[in-house]
């Protein structure tokens, strides 16, 4: 682990520490949980951008949300 330091408001110390009691984990782990989540959706915001980068770049049906289960029975057949 590396040690790094923060500066919190006063209320923000106040209500992550209600918050780790409640959870019953540490304050440092309660801000460990917090950057994950937020290093998590930027790596989904990425992988988001890139989906939409190639959205509409391929042929194929363009009413596959409107006929979906044909689309799929046809793939069986």
């Amino acid at each position: 682990m590396v040690r790094t330091q923060i500066q919190l408001t006063e209320e923000q110390a106040c209500r992550l520490k209600e918050i780790a009691a409640r959870r019953g984990v540490s304050m440092a782990e309660l801000i460990r949980q917090a950057v994950e989540r937020i290093l998590e959706e930027s790596q989904w915001g990425e992988k988001r951008r890139r989906a939409l980068e190639v959205a509409g770049k391929f042929p194929g049906p363009f009413d596959l949300s409107a006929n979906h289960d044909k689309y799929l029975v046809e793939g069986y057949l």
